[in-house]
């Protein structure tokens, strides 16, 4: 059942929470993504037969949470993602990211170390505001300028836009992570779509020689797209999650 927690601004963030055994899991979803999607629900599902803690989540602006999209910044999804792990998770957590979550997971793990058992990227996409900048177009880069906000093409839901703020690019930028160490030193898998449109597989290399941790694996899968949330995908995902929950 959907709970809402209350944060001091007045907003309130949408999760789910499964109670269980530690340590739990904690569901990072993408931009424009929600709690309900595929691997959320399948690791749900999974946790849910193991008798473990799972916690699932609404970013600001997204799914059942308060607020628009465009309104939203990096920082302000990791201080939902912080508020998720401080008040409702017990214990330590894997932090399973998705594509944005992949770079929200690696932010709480620099700002919760000791909350962290480890970590799971599925097409993680660090710094993708910076990416993003400088992908758009004239026209788009005009409308930024005149209102604030801008509308792009999205792939996946039939060609319907969505909408970013000014904000969102120019924010992220005091949040990025790629062309440095990344002091995180707990276990990380990547898993990665070499067929993905959005997140070079390329990037995922990248991340691993850049975190510091000695413990950490990339897992390229050739016919992999962005979304990896294909029945192998799926059952890859729950390997790779049992492998790090017992280490």
């Amino acid at each position: 059942m959907t709970e809402f927690l209350a944060l001091p601004d007045g907003s309130r963030i949408a999760y789910e929470h499964l109670p269980g055994a530690t340590p739990g899991i904690l569901f990072c979803p993408g931009f424009n993504s929600n709690m309900q999607g595929v691997k959320a629900l399948a690791l749900e599902q999974w946790c849910g037969q193991q008798g473990r803690q799972f916690t699932r989540f609404d970013y600001f602006g997204h799914g059942e949470s308060d607020g628009s999209v465009e309104q939203g910044c990096i920082g302000r999804w990791l201080d939902d993602a912080l508020a998720i792990l401080d008040n409702v998770t017990s214990g330590p957590q894997l932090v399973v990211g998705s594509s944005m979550g992949g770079w929200i997971m690696l932010l709480l793990a620099l700002a919760r170390p000791g909350r962290i058992h480890s970590l799971l990227g599925l097409a993680a996409a660090p710094d993708f505001t910076d990416r993003l900048r400088g992908r758009l177009t004239p026209e788009q880069r005009d409308q930024l300028i005149a209102t604030g906000y801008t509308d792009l093409p999205n792939c996946y839901d039939d060609g319907e836009p969505y909408r970013i703020g000014r904000q969102l690019l120019e924010e992220g930028d005091s949040h990025l992570l790629l062309g440095r160490e990344i002091p995180v030193e707990v276990p990380v898998r990547l898993i990665q779509g070499q067929r993905d449109d959005d997140v070079p597989w390329q990037l995922a290399l990248e991340l691993a020689a850049n975190i510091s941790s000695p413990d950490i694996e990339v897992q390229l899968v050739k016919d992999g797209d962005h979304r990896l949330s294909q029945p192998a995908d799926l059952q890859r995902l729950r390997v790779a999650a049992g492998q790090l929950l017992c280490r």
